[in-house]
């Protein structure tokens, strides 16, 4: 037995070097308008969701963001992917009748941000804390005096329980003066998180900085078109770009941002229902990923999901007359799409309703009644609408490759 022991501790001296140790804390500090982890200049390019964090990083992303969810399972796993993690806590908005000159309510958020981070901050995923998400959202620079000192409070107490991460505040854009507000009301925050879409992105930085932010900034959402940006229908119905079109500008603005050496997080790295079920999402409902998710691969130098794979394009989706028609005349569309490996495409097409519930800031919203009994078979890449009662209307495509990536497009209609 003695000699079984002792063999065995010779075996335990051998195999212990090759056995992984437990990674340690990281330390994240900031130095002029650069985020240093351990001491070495750190981008954080990634994205917001929770689902899928190794083809996260296969892109070349470094950082997952998160905002208020339970993060323990979410570092987890963000570690094992080799991503660091802006662990968001969710600061309530007084647009859902958050008081602010209550104290009370404001202790309560307090305590479970102390929680969680005296509960996570030895975490070796924790890049850094991101206190609240556009709080400031529909109000005015007057009603938005009692967010910043609360924004203030919690970065404070932040700082004051974990030394080693540094402490982010998210805007909705920079405003006229927000930047300025939440920098002389809030100076415990270390970072700067924006927040912006569009033709906005360009000069975001530049705006940033002319109110005078002279510390990191991170583009934690970004997208190629917001829904209140986009131009309309006569009769009110935002029209987004097909997945196409929303990768060509993707691709604009991660240069602009990389070349500034400011980290991006294009939304949403997953698939939600905010507008339409395609507007903000990098992923089909069905799982497929779409051009965006490349645009991103190709700015960090990683691959999308399935390596070498390319998303289909769409080139042209348009109806043939005008897009307010009689349910008795109905319409046809028609579409051209292409991949850039040749790969045979599958085309499915779907009406919805256009929605009527709208959220505000992300907000949830129902995914609209579908009718697929409207859709007639017009060629292998057409398809006519017809018979459906007076309404408004979206008509999608889906354009599948059958390896794993898609195209998405739609056109708002109206029946008279």
């Amino acid at each position: 037995m003695r000699c079984w022991f002792k063999l065995l501790a010779s075996l335990s001296a051998l195999l212990l070097p090759l056995l992984p140790a437990a990674a340690a804390a990281t330390v994240v500090t900031v130095r002029g308008t650069e985020i240093l982890v351990d001491g070495v200049p750190f981008i954080a390019n990634g994205a917001s969701g929770t689902s899928r964090l190794g083809e996260l990083r296969a892109t070349g992303a470094t950082v997952l963001r998160t905002y208020g969810e339970e993060p323990g399972e979410i570092l987890d796993a963000a570690q094992r992917a080799g991503l660091k993690v802006i662990v968001g806590f969710w600061l309530e908005h007084p647009r859902r009748g958050f008081d602010y000159a209550s104290r009370p309510a404001v202790e309560a958020q307090l305590v479970n941000l102390r929680r969680m981070i005296d509960r996570y901050r030895n975490h070796p995923a924790v890049l850094a804390w991101g206190i609240g998400n556009e709080v400031e959202t529909e109000l005015s620079p007057a009603e938005a005096q009692a967010v910043w000192p609360a924004i203030e409070e919690a970065a404070r107490l932040a700082k004051s329980l974990d030394p080693s991460h540094p402490v982010m505040a998210v805007l909705a854009d920079t405003g006229e003066a927000k930047v300025a507000a939440i920098r002389q009301m809030a100076p415990s925050i270390d970072v700067l998180g924006l927040n912006a879409y569009g033709d906005s992105l360009p000069t975001l930085v530049a705006r940033a900085r002319g109110q005078g932010w002279t510390g990191p900034i991170i583009v934690t959402e970004l997208g190629a078109l917001g829904q209140w940006q986009a131009g309309k229908t006569p009769w009110g119905a935002q029209i987004e770009p097909t997945s196409s079109e929303k990768a060509d500008a993707l691709r604009r603005y991660l240069a602009l941002l990389a070349q500034a050496r400011v980290g991006a997080l294009p939304f949403y790295w997953g698939q939600k229902q905010e507008v339409t079920p395609t507007w903000h999402s990098l992923f089909l409902p069905t799982g497929e990923w779409t051009e965006p998710v490349q645009a991103m691969a190709q700015a960090w130098g990683g691959s999308p999901p399935g390596g070498g794979n390319r998303a289909p394009r769409i080139l042209t989706l348009s109806l043939t007359g005008p897009a307010s028609f009689s349910r008795e005349a109905g319409a046809q569309a028609n579409l051209r799409a292409s991949d850039p490996d040749g790969d045979p495409l599958k085309v499915e097409w779907q009406v919805m309703a256009e929605t009527h519930v709208r959220g505000v800031g992300g907000d949830a919203e129902p995914v609209p009644p579908s009718f697929g009994q409207a859709l007639r078979a017009a060629s292998d890449t057409g398809v006519r609408i017809a018979d459906l009662a007076p309404g408004r209307y979206r008509l999608f495509v889906t354009v599948r490759d059958g390896r794993g990536a898609a195209a998405t497009g739609n056109i708002p209609f109206e029946v008279k």
